[in-house]
């Protein structure tokens, strides 16, 4: 094992479009790279696997290679994707002794097939950039794979897209970072997204999540919990893995915040954004566990066959460590929880290190509730598909009831089905405003819709007399889910800026113009997100709507449009508009 000092200097790149700044940071970091090495699991070797008193842990199936996720359908029929061989398994044991009723059966192949879920009889799979969904034949046996999505962000260093249906019906897909700290260029890395179950719309539900693999709604709450990696390289004890409160347009810290108080010294945020600015436009973690355990698929306990204390409790497997010494994770936790709130990490299955931690015959990935409430738990190393019971008995299936769905409908709902920016807030003056682009009502031109260029217009527009600030909405009304669709949220652009240049970046602060803040989207973007109405929709209108205020507004960047408006109320001097709009008739090139 080699023992590496690792210096940590303000002039180390962080990401090629965002060059790191002098900033006086001078940390000393002690980073490990140990690998315990796989060996067999022999009978001997899994004599020291541990559980609680009560259960057992027994492999169901072995030799299945690189297993990575697990989902179960309603009929107990068990789906095992394997990323490097590219497919999807089926197993079954239907009456839940333990044996297999046949031998694993390959039902789907898709070169890096990752991501499962199942709902109204479809499987969907998840690729780095894909996503499939096929229908599931009585036989459990499946049948043609539809691509409903081919453009999710290119994995890097996260390519690991991992799946779920939330209570709204709507497909989560977890979408990792492209690298260990860096500043994205795509908005949609280091997200959890929200998709139309056809894939054909989808928004960012939340962002600054690195790679958070494991999710699920709380079945009592209906609240949405996940657990995220934290970063590498900052030391053995940091950075802390994250259990999250996942909320949406909420962003939670990475690359430049984590935890509830810890600072990455590498990282530059952009626009001149200051790590506390950083910190105050973040949430803060709920719980911490060991660094670099690597937590992986997450599952809320619904089933009858544990002990009445597990009931509701959180599992989550952590596929164990290469960047720390003693090495960490390499087991199965469990996440007790009391009136909707986490209370601690507990171990539940341990023994996958083996050899005084020098070695390991496990890396716990897929983890999935059986229909009689035994867990199931995947070894990517081995490929061994463990079997987790209690009490050498079969428990009646438990009655799956609906998640709770009013904590996410109010999330979704909040700033739709509301007015237009400018009749919502009153003012004596009119602002005159306008763009050399395009005309009153006149169609946009192409390049600043989303399916194309997507470059922010040029608008002009008349000083005010007494202003200290302008403030900019750009929304919707046409669209169908959210309305109006918030596409551009600018505020705080200074007095003496009358006119904005076309293509601005999409950073939460400007530094030309010096100052300007951007809000969020109703994708869940910061800054310009141009349009893009459903292929053949008739035209939607855009208005570009503009705000002069006598005052600056004291809000953090990245501010939603009705923070904004709620902040600028009684100080608007005048208002105006100009609408242009925007129709796909074909479906783009790609």
């Amino acid at each position: 094992m080699k023992r590496v000092l690792l210096v940590l200097t303000a002039s180390m790149a962080c990401s090629p479009l965002f060059a790191q700044q002098g900033d006086g940071t001078d940390v000393t970091a002690s980073v490990n790279t140990f690998k315990p090495a796989k060996v067999d699991a022999t009978s001997e070797r899994l004599a020291g696997l541990k559980v609680p008193q009560g259960f057992q842990v027994r492999p169901l199936a072995t030799g299945l290679q690189n297993i990575r996720i697990i989902a179960v359908s309603p009929e107990g029929r068990i789906y095992i994707s394997r990323r490097e061989q590219g497919d999807v398994l089926m197993l079954e044991d239907q009456d839940e002794d333990g044996t297999l009723d046949r031998p694993a059966a390959v039902v789907l192949t898709r070169p890096g097939a990752h991501g499962l879920a199942i709902a109204n009889g479809q499987l969907f799979v998840a690729t780095a950039n894909d996503v499939y969904r096929a229908p599931l034949r009585p036989d459990g046996s499946v049948g043609a794979a539809e691509r409903i999505i081919n453009d999710l962000p290119d994995g890097g260093q996260h390519p690991n897209r991992t799946l779920a249906f939330g209570p709204d019906g709507m497909l989560y897909i977890s979408v990792g970072s492209s690298c260990n700290a860096c500043n994205e260029t795509n908005p949609e890395h280091a997200t959890l997204l929200r998709s139309s179950p056809d894939g054909k719309s989808r928004s960012i539900f939340a962002s600054g999540l690195r790679n958070t693999i494991g999710f699920a709604w709380d079945p009592a709450t209906g609240e949405l919990w996940g657990m995220d990696h934290g970063i590498d390289y900052l030391g053995d004890e940091e950075q802390p893995e994250e259990l999250n409160r996942i909320r949406k347009g909420k962003q939670y810290g990475w690359p430049h915040v984590w935890g509830k108080d810890g600072v990455n010294p590498q990282s530059t945020p952009p626009g001149e954004i200051t790590k506390a600015q950083w910190a105050a436009m973040s949430e803060p973690m709920v719980l911490g566990y060991t660094a670099h355990a690597a937590p992986m698929q997450m599952v809320f306990y619904t089933g009858n066959q544990f002990p009445r204390q597990y009931r509701g409790d959180a599992f989550v497997t952590m596929r164990g460590s290469w960047n720390r010494k003693p090495a960490s994770g390499y087991e199965v936790v469990r996440v007790t929880f009391r009136d909707g709130k986490p209370q601690a990490f507990e171990p539940f299955a341990e023994g996958f290190l083996a050899d005084g931690g020098q070695a390991h015959i496990a890396r716990p990935v897929g983890l999935a509730m059986t229909r009689g409430g035994a867990l199931l738990v995947g070894d990517d190393g081995n490929g061994v598909l463990y079997r987790v019971s209690h009490g050498g008995r079969n428990a009646t299936a438990a009655a799956q009831a609906p998640l709770p769905s009013r904590l996410l409908a109010q999330q979704i709902a909040e700033g739709s089905g509301v007015p237009l920016a400018t009749e919502r807030v009153s003012a004596e003056g009119t602002l005159q405003v306008q763009s050399l682009a395009f005309g009153p009502d006149a169609p946009l031109p192409k390049r600043f819709s989303a399916y194309h260029e997507d470059l922010s217009p040029s608008l002009r527009w008349d000083p005010v007399a007494n202003a200290q600030s302008y403030v900019l909405i750009l929304e919707d009304p046409d669209s169908a889910n959210v309305k109006p669709f918030v596409h551009w949220v600018a505020y705080n652009i200074p007095a003496e800026v009358t006119e904005l240049p076309e293509g601005l970046p999409v950073d939460p602060r400007l530094t030309d113009p010096q100052g300007v803040l951007q809000g969020l989207t109703s994708r869940g973007s910061v800054g310009y997100f141009g349009p893009k109405p459903p292929v053949g929709d008739p035209p939607h209108h855009y208005h570009v709507q503009l705000l002069a205020l006598d005052t600056v507004l004291d809000l953090k960047p990245g501010a939603t449009r009705d923070e904004v408006l709620n902040a600028a109320r009684g100080h608007i001097l005048a208002k105006g508009s100009v609408v242009g709009t925007y129709q796909q008739a074909d479906a783009p090139l790609k």
